[in-house]
This record gives structure tokens, C-alpha cells and sequence, in this order.
């Protein structure tokens, strides 16, 4: 598909290298069309490497999308030049007065913190709560999913005694619901987190339609019925070492991490990891801005309004 990316932006570069059709700002330009308008608040500390995966995902799709990078304040990062943040990042205070078709939230190195203690929490509210009347649908990934469950269910951090790591099983639910189109039965997603996402826990206090869920790792996959508000509790856009260089830098932080469960062959962290979950994040992603947002949203972002969504395709 034709994603729309800064020309000068290191993920173009990559993405064109594999082969994907990254387009020119001034060749969008000229299209008759109008791109959907997706917005990625990248909490992750390596932003460059984050954006990468989640753009490459967003590219497999026949719909112009035109995505822009935010940030959740201006505090410096070590992990990332400054310079790449000042060009190809917006504070929010840039955008909150627009209108946005899909709004992604990252996950974010906070597993053991408590939501009140989070430095940008308030800025996470603040966002979170402009979305209801600013972006047609919302997809939360891993920790972002747990704060939005805090901030749309007011459900308390759970977490689990030991991390969960590794790429698990998964099983669907609801094979009709649009976001599962063209899943296979169970399929298998990388999870790096902390924190406990169960399906009877959810089931009891929250009205959310439950997608997939693994016996080891929980509810995976999670969705408001008018699909405004989307939930994935894993990283279905991780590289394929991106788990490996997680334990290498645990392993030398003194930690004893547990190997990353269903990811080096033979369970053998000397072997080179296999990345089994590239189809279905491509596929996922495809189907969140296709049923939640391409189908959702109104042709004419200034006229946003609730009016605008139904709970049924």
C-alpha cells in the first residue's frame, strides 16, 4: 500500500528495502483521494526502531495512510538524537485542536509501575481523553492497553509474579467479529509484559467483546462493540529479534530472565530466534483500518461526531 512517511525519516529507507511502496509527500500530493489520517503516540524508548515496526505494519493495506509521530512530552531521551524528535515529531499541543481517523498508543517499559507514579500519566489522560471526540478508533498495544483499560473501565494494575515473555498460542473467539476476518483458528504472538489480562476478569467488569486469548498469556485481542476503542495486549509488531536483544540486555543487567517461551529453536538461546507471527500482525493491523477505521469513519474529518459510528459494520 502506499504509506505516506516523511521522505527523510529512517524507516523510509528500511521500507523501501523491503520492497515496500513508501510514497513521496509530493506524490501523495497529487493523488485524488483523501489518506486516512493516523496518529502514533510512541511511548518506547527506542523510537526509531519502534516506529519502523509499527509503520511497516501499516502498510499492508490498499488505502493511502498518512501517519504522523507524536510524543508525549518534550523530555529528553538517551535512545534517541534530538534531532529526530524535533524533525519528525509533534508535541500534542500541535494537534489537539484536529481531527484523526486511528490514534496507536505503543506499549511502554512500565510493567512495574504504578499508573499514579508514571511521570507523563496525566498527559496520558489528558490524551486518551480527547480521543473520544477527536479519532474514530484507538488501538492500544500492551501497556497502553492496561492504561486504557484504567482509563475507560477504571480497572486497577494487575501484574503477574514473573514476566511473560516469549510467543504463545492463541485461539479465536467470535470468528464473524470483523477484526478476526481471514484469522486463522489459533495463531501465535510475541508478549513481552507484566501485566495480567484474564478472560473471566474481563468478562466481569468490562462490556468488551473478547477476540482471541492464549491458555498461558490471557486476552490478547479485545474490542469495544462500536470498535472505537481496540486492544492488544502483545507485540504483533515486533522484529524478529527484538525479543532476543530484550533478554540479552536483562541477562546482563543481573536479572535471571526466563528464556523467552516458543522462540529460539529448541528452546536454545545460541540458536538464531524464527519470527512465526508476521502474517498474522500484517493481517490485524489490515483489518483494524479497514472494519475500525476506513469503514467507521467520516469522509470529512471536521465533521466528527459520535453520530458518525455504529456498532455494526
Amino acid at each position: 500500500m502506499p504509506i505516506k512517511i516523511p521522505d527523510k525519516l529512517p524507516a523510509t529507507d528500511i521500507l523501501r528495502g523491503e520492497n515496500i511502496f513508501v510514497m513521496s509527500e509530493a506524490r501523495a500530493s497529487s493523488q485524488e483521494i483523501r489518506p486516512l489520517k493516523v496518529l502514533l503516540l510512541n511511548l518506547m524508548p527506542k523510537k526509531i526502531e519502534t516506529e519502523t515496526q509499527f509503520l511497516r505494519l501499516l502498510s499492508n493495506s490498499p488505502l493511502q495512510v498518512d501517519v504522523e509521530l507524536l510524543r508525549i512530552d518534550n523530555r529528553p531521551t538517551k535512545n534517541t538524537p534530538t534531532e529526530h524528535l524535533d524533525t519528525f515529531y509533534r508535541q500534542f499541543e500541535m494537534v489537539k485542536d484536529r481531527n484523526f481517523d486511528g490514534l496507536i498508543v505503543t506499549g511502554a517499559p512500565l510493567g512495574l509501575v504504578q499508573f499514579e507514579d508514571v511521570l507523563y500519566w496525566e498527559e496520558i489522560q489528558t490524551i486518551m481523553n480527547w480521543a473520544k471526540e477527536h479519532v474514530t478508533s484507538t488501538l492500544f498495544v500492551c501497556w497502553a492497553a492496561q492504561a486504557g483499560l484504567k482509563l475507560l473501565y477504571d480497572l486497577p494494575k494487575r501484574t503477574r509474579k514473573e514476566k511473560l515473555s516469549g510467543v504463545y498460542w492463541h485461539r479465536t473467539h467470535d470468528c464473524h467479529n470483523p477484526i478476526l476476518r481471514g484469522f486463522d483458528d489459533s495463531f501465535l504472538a510475541p508478549h513481552s509484559r507484566y501485566a495480567d489480562f484474564s478472560p473471566e476478569y474481563l468478562a466481569e467488569h468490562t462490556d468488551l467483546d473478547i477476540l482471541a486469548t492464549s491458555n498461558q498469556a490471557g486476552v490478547y485481542l479485545a474490542a469495544t462493540k462500536d470498535k472505537r476503542n481496540v486492544f492488544v495486549t502483545g507485540h504483533p509488531e515486533y522484529d524478529v529479534d527484538t525479543l532476543h536483544n530484550e533478554y540479552v540486555r536483562d541477562v546482563g543487567e543481573g536479572m535471571e530472565p526466563n528464556v523467552p517461551v516458543n522462540y529460539y529453536p529448541d528452546n536454545n538461546p545460541d540458536n538464531p530466534p524464527i519470527a512465526s507471527w508476521r502474517s498474522h500482525g500484517h493481517l490485524l493491523f489490515a483489518n483494524w483500518l479497514n472494519y475500525c477505521v476506513y469503514q467507521q469513519t467520516p469522509y470529512d474529518l471536521e465533521h466528527f461526531s459520535e453520530a458518525n459510528f455504529t456498532k455494526d459494520e
